[in-house]
């Protein structure tokens, strides 16, 4: 039985001026889930989020938290709901005159609801706990753009809110700063547990960090589902607009994207049917890079991540493809190549990794343990690349560790 949406519109519609806006728009998002909205400029995504916030009213059709209706609730209804929500502005939107401490204070004064000994001592907890208490007393301008976002997000958790809503979190940000951000929304929305809503360019990027995509285009939903479904997509609209963000390299670490290891897996299982040439499948899986988060940062743990991926992509040959396929999983496929030898492959590159200096560039960012998984699935005829990740994923073992 599936479960009732934490948030629920049912065919919404909205006019701004003489332009259709919103057209019959249905969509669910559910508690707990990072959900993100996808579309091209101008085609309802902001306006969307207002709607969710409740910024704006439709002009018809309906919005239903946990099942009922915005618009059957009373105002101190409404004023509580209000209260459930955060809201990550594009721009970080943080005043240069206040202190990092004064900002994240900003809406719990604002609530006129707490003393000053509360205030103090939740946003020092919220310093705490997002690594900020030695730039409390620091100004915006004396900030990085990846600090600043930083800062952004703890001013919006500081409520503890149960619904955070971003729109573009990532603009402008160099790609280990972006990946940087990616994560630290994962880590955060898994530590306290809200349900976050995303709008969003960066394709496939934040494939890796959602639970489900809603897709957008002139007003309307076209496709909402899991990452894995919205990139199998046949759609022709869904499948050009994904293709024509996605580049060929991931930005981070310069390796394929998934869209060419889905293109590679077809040409493998075409001479696999054809000419009976076996191809496997390597799934190597950095365990924790949360460590890494907790310890140095998550602009230090996608710097190893970078790192670790290059070594990868250096020690294949010109015909295997080395493509990033999560977060934190890099898929090495290898043609003309069976289970045994893929087994060749991993312990070959185990020496190269222990005889290099992966991470002197990792100085001062030292104090964890850097471990990453393998598992190897063979292709067959009928073979998906999600089954043999998935495969590949439940015999995963530990095959190289190291302290950084």
């Amino acid at each position: 039985m599936e479960p009732q949406p934490l948030i629920e519109m049912r065919q919404v519609v909205k006019t701004l001026g003489n332009k259709l806006v919103l057209d019959r728009i249905d969509l669910k998002i559910y508690r707990g889930e990072i959900t993100a909205i996808i579309g091209k400029s101008g085609s309802g995504k902001s306006v969307l989020l207002k709607h969710i916030i409740g910024l704006f009213e439709p002009d018809s059709g309906d919005i239903l938290y946990g099942g009922k209706s915005r618009a059957r609730m009373s105002f101190m209804e409404k004023k509580a709901l209000k209260r459930k929500f955060s809201y990550v502005f594009q721009e970080t939107a943080l005043f240069d005159f206040f202190t990092v401490f004064e900002n994240i204070a900003l809406p719990l004064k604002e609530r006129n609801t707490y003393m000053e000994s509360e205030i103090k001592e939740r946003v020092s907890a919220k310093l705490q706990q997002l690594d900020l208490y030695e730039i409390e007393n620091h100004y915006p301008s004396q900030l990085s753009g990846g600090m600043k976002k930083r800062v952004a997000l703890a001013r919006a958790l500081v409520t503890d809110p149960e619904i955070v809503l971003f729109d573009e979190p990532t603009t402008g940000l160099d790609p280990i700063r972006k990946n940087a951000v990616h994560s630290m929304i994962m880590d955060y929305q898994r530590r306290f547990g809200f349900t976050g809503v995303i709008v969003t360019h960066e394709i496939p990027d934040i494939f890796y960090i959602s639970q489900r995509i809603i897709m957008i285009d002139q007003g309307r939903i076209m496709v909402q589902g899991n990452p894995d479904a919205i990139q199998r997509s046949t759609d022709p609209l869904v499948k050009n607009f994904i293709d024509g963000l996605e580049s060929p390299q991931d930005s981070l670490t310069g390796i394929a994207t998934p869209s060419v290891g889905r293109k590679q897996l077809s040409q493998e299982m075409e001479r696999l049917q054809r000419h009976r040439i076996p191809f496997s499948i390597v799934l190597l899986t950095v365990d924790n890079l949360d460590d890494a988060d907790r310890i140095a940062g998550h602009m230090a743990s996608q710097t190893v991540f970078k790192t670790f991926a290059n070594h990868i992509n250096q020690s294949i040959y010109i015909t295997d493809t080395c493509i990033r396929y999560d977060l934190n999983k890099i898929l090495v496929i290898l043609p003309d190549t069976d289970r045994q030898e893929a087994q060749h492959f991993c312990e070959k590159l185990t020496r190269s990794m222990e005889n290099n200096a992966l991470f002197e560039a990792m100085e001062p960012k030292r104090g964890f343990c850097f471990s990453v998984s393998a598992g190897i699935a063979e292709g067959r005829a009928d073979s998906r690349l999600t089954t043999l990740v998935n495969e590949a994923q439940k015999q995963q073992n530990i095959f190289y560790e190291c302290s950084i």
